[in-house]
């Protein structure tokens, strides 16, 4: 198992161009939050815009728009009931966020059933919260042509995998991934998270207690695919994200008992200038 450190934000971490533009840094759309969830998807745009993706969309339920656009006016929105808008921007996205708090009735199911089919092997999709659970419960495995990550914590990965908690060794990890198509990414959330591609297994070396709240999934699913959109290469970009999540929260819990995720957000613009590769 390789560790973490932080390396990996000096390699994927690039200087802007002075000569780019907005779609220069990627197109991020977040399917997400119901209307009794709406904040796991407001936090999760929110991530990708902070994180630097140059277009973020949240496509959601319709209740959710005014608080999304009272906190962050340069997200759009997407009454996700509109078919043809989805379709429209779904096929315009570099990286398509879907799961946090979608919930797991028959339209989730079906809203996932429409998007994953959609998508284009030059397209990422991070498959998160509930959109996990759905599987689960279906035991499917995507039909899909994008590159998928999955981001369980590890009561999702034991639904998903049929591997209880004391079982989730990194061989049994391994064996079940492989069931999955082989560029998938594992993303296995835990006190110390670990990140699976085939045979490379990676661990993350930071990250706190304090951290441990609601939101901070769905705001590391957002990291992730700011990530992706800007640096374009998967694997590091995962695993700078994973690290940049958690040395956010590591650093704001020196001075705080508790980290909110909308606090460890608001970071993110600064970490990632501070770690910058500035050798060219």
């Amino acid at each position: 198992m390789k560790q973490i450190s932080a390396a990996i934000l000096k390699s994927v971490i690039q200087p802007r161009p002075q000569e780019s533009h907005k779609g220069t840094f990627g197109r991020v759309l977040v399917v997400a939050g119901s209307a009794t969830y709406g904040g796991a998807g407001i936090m999760s745009a929110s991530a990708a815009l902070l994180t630097g993706a140059g277009l973020t969309t949240l496509a959601s339920d319709p209740v959710n728009r005014t608080a999304l656009h009272s906190q962050h006016p340069e997200i759009m929105f997407i009454d996700w009931h509109d078919d043809s808008l989805l379709r429209t921007t779904l096929v315009t996205s570099d990286v398509v966020v879907i799961g946090p708090g979608l919930g797991v009735d028959d339209f989730a199911w079906q809203l996932l059933q429409r998007v994953l089919p959609q998508l284009s092997e030059q397209q990422v999709v991070i498959i998160d919260g509930s959109a996990l659970t759905l599987l689960a419960e279906h035991h499917e495995i995507p039909d899909t042509k994008a590159q998928m990550i999955l981001t369980p914590h590890q009561e999702e990965w034991h639904r998903l995998s049929q591997l209880a908690i004391p079982s989730q060794s990194i061989t049994a990890n391994q064996q079940v991934l492989q069931k999955w198509p082989a560029k998938t990414i594992l993303v296995l959330k835990q006190h110390r998270t670990e990140i699976y591609q085939q045979t490379d297994v990676y661990q993350n070396t930071t990250g706190v207690a304090a951290m441990a709240t609601g939101g901070m999934g769905d705001t590391l699913t957002g990291i992730i695919a700011g990530m992706i959109a800007q640096f374009k290469k998967p694997l590091p970009a995962t695993l700078a994200a994973v690290y940049l999540h958690s040395l956010a929260g590591q650093e704001l819990a020196r001075q705080q008992y508790l980290v909110l995720p909308s606090q460890l957000i608001a970071m993110l613009p600064h970490l990632m200038w501070q770690y910058q590769d500035r050798s060219n």
